[in-house]
């Protein structure tokens, strides 16, 4: 395994950590993990953590360490922009990284679903582009994955409207659950249903809205299970209950829905 970094912008300190399989000419999908940590900071071992999960079923993953609040004022859409420099990075790059540039899918946890949901909905958008001086044919994904998300500030997080306030200047530009349309990639979203920081109606009013546009759309809330649970097994449990087997399949349904995809 080769692990690379690529720096995003010179005036940030956004970049993009990969871990590229090796020893043959074989190419493979790409995974980009987008972490969550209140847009405040990125747990990086459990970035790490869900990357290296990914590479074991075959893919070429990545985590984004995007842009934090104190960084930008305010913040957003700076991580959904450097989301779109980071794709089009692994296409730019897919012979030398042995990526399949047709199958670059995008994972987002907590508010890194936030980035992911705000960019799935604007990939095609000019202005998004124009920011990320990218094409929307260089930053088009495959299929998302949406962990525990954060989609509205209109739906129970942030609950502090000081913190929103270091988010952004009009609270309307990131719901992102009203920004979906017919160009949305299809979409696995799961949650669980006793999240006490993150109200699974987040997750449940993306996949309304995706529904709604006929995205193909895969949703699934397990009943049991704090915020944060990332793979939800022994290895990224920070605490006791964070060990939760039932919950841990959403990998394996996450990546049999992705075959569909591509069969």
């Amino acid at each position: 395994m080769k692990i690379i970094t690529q720096s995003l912008a010179p005036d940030s300190a956004a970049y993009l950590q990969g871990y590229l399989r090796q020893g043959d000419d074989t190419t493979y999908p790409a995974m980009i993990i987008v972490p969550g940590g209140s847009y405040t900071h990125i747990p990086e071992q459990q970035a790490e953590d869900l990357a290296l999960a990914w590479s074991a079923r075959g893919y070429q993953a990545f985590f984004l360490r995007y842009s934090f609040v104190g960084e930008k004022t305010p913040l957003l859409p700076a991580p959904v922009v450097e989301l779109a420099q980071s794709v089009a990075a692994i296409r730019q790059h897919a012979a030398d990284w042995q990526v399949d540039p047709a199958k670059i899918t995008v994972a987002g946890f907590s508010v890194g679903g936030h980035i992911v949901a705000l960019f799935n909905d604007l990939w095609h958008d000019a202005h998004l582009n124009q920011l990320a001086g990218t094409t929307p044919e260089q930053v088009q994904p495959h299929a998302i994955i949406l962990g525990y998300p954060v989609i509205s500030p209109e739906l129970g997080f942030p609950t502090d409207q000081a913190v929103l306030q270091k988010w952004t200047d009009d609270p309307q530009t990131i719901a992102a659950d009203q920004l979906v349309n017919a160009h949305n990639a299809p979409s696995f979203i799961w949650a669980t249903a006793a999240d006490p920081l993150v109200p699974v109606q987040n997750a449940l009013s993306y996949a309304q809205a995706s529904l709604a546009h006929h995205v193909d759309t895969d949703l699934h809330i397990f009943h049991h299970g704090p915020h944060g649970l990332a793979l939800a097994n022994h290895i990224t449990a920070w605490k006791p209950g964070t060990d939760l087997p039932h919950v841990a399949h959403w990998v394996d349904l996450a990546d049999e829905w992705l075959n569909e995809l591509t069969d």
